[in-house]
């Protein structure tokens, strides 16, 4: 095993730097990984811009992580072993102690790290991890492909699956971006008749390809008349943070539908009671999941043939694959890779 490996970590808000650092061993119930690939996504803009002051600096970003076992410490469960594909979403590890978790609900354990945030992420060629945090990744989805799933994948999987609407049943999704275009894709395979807002008529073809059946312009259109003409919607998942785009298209809901947020924003929705109780409509949000869950929605996606659309960039050119994410330029998701890209400059 290599005594250093190269990492971009954060050297000041909003800047990665490539650094080399000495290889570390795992501690009890951890695993080292040799990243394959780790995926760029928006949450990573708080961690890069607005690292917090009271963790441990610097830190290295990144929490759609795949790799093999490259060193396992003790106590760690059998079932990991050396060598074997695995992956690290955002959620870190669950400790197996607390309230949440001794009821099963892993995903809201109080006592796991945000990984990119509270740990070392995955813009690096070594990363340590919980062995409870651990997903095993199928053989049939490259690294490239399977990093986004680990986070885009799982919360907007999660999210129809809670959203109440059964197959036959109209479902919108609102943002195409990262989160959406995964959301499309699910939303169509599970029966849903899908309705996909965004913004602009650039995305509109791509909606279409990706599953939906129709697509609004709310630059254009009033989303929420738009949606009601077509009937209502059984269901909105919003993958947006803004929360007055989110709070008007509440009316659109069809009787006991339901609103499911994911843009983790941090202003108010405004929501009418009337609605809510006259409709018996709810509001609702959905983290991503525990591995169990994590390893259902890439199952899921290699059945049905979902994947999401990356360009691949090396470690090496972190700064250019996170602005341009930022730009909303990616189409749809930056993905890092610890190789050397083609020299044709393709995407795959």
């Amino acid at each position: 095993m290599k005594k250093t490996y190269r990492a971009m970590q954060i050297t000041r808000p909003g800047m990665l730097e490539l650094v080399e650092r000495p290889t570390p061993e795992p501690g009890p119930g951890e695993v080292l990984l040799e990243v394959e690939a780790c995926g760029v996504c928006g949450a990573d803009a708080m961690d890069i811009e607005q690292p917090d002051p009271a963790l441990d600096a610097p830190r290295v970003p990144g929490h759609e992580v795949v790799g093999r076992i490259a060193a396992i410490g003790a106590g760690t469960p059998p079932i990991w072993r050396m060598g074997q594909r695995v992956g690290v979403g955002r959620l870190g590890g669950h400790c197996n102690a607390c309230d949440a978790c001794r009821r099963g609900q892993f995903q809201l354990c109080r006592n796991q790290p945000f990984v990119g945030a509270s740990c070392d992420g995955g813009y690096a060629e070594m990363m340590v991890a919980r062995s409870t945090g651990l997903v095993s990744i199928p053989e049939a989805l490259s690294a490239e492909a399977a990093a986004p799933i680990l986070c885009a994948g799982i919360a907007t999987f999660n999210a129809l699956k809670k959203c109440g609407a059964q197959a036959g049943d109209r479902v919108a999704v609102f943002g195409i971006g990262g989160l959406g275009h995964m959301a499309l894709q699910y939303a169509r395979r599970m029966g849903f008749e899908v309705i996909a807002i965004g913004r602009g008529d650039d995305v509109a073809a791509d909606t279409l390809a990706l599953g939906a059946h129709v697509y609004i312009d709310a630059t254009r259109d009033d989303a929420a008349a738009r949606l009601l003409a077509l009937g209502g919607a059984q269901a909105i998942v919003a993958t947006v943070g803004d929360a007055a785009s989110v709070s008007a298209l509440m009316r659109a809901l069809a009787p006991q539908g339901r609103m499911v947020v994911l843009g983790a924003g941090k202003d108010a929705l405004a929501v009418s009671p009337g609605l809510l109780v006259v409709g018996e409509q709810g509001v609702l949000g959905s983290l991503t999941g525990s591995p169990y869950e994590n390893e259902k929605t890439l199952n899921f996606s290699v059945l049905t043939g979902v994947r999401p659309t990356i360009e691949v960039l090396p470690l090496v050119r972190a700064n250019d694959a996170y602005q341009k994410m930022k730009s909303g330029k990616a189409q749809f998701r930056m993905v890092l890779t610890m190789e050397n890209p083609p020299l044709d400059g393709s995407q795959r």
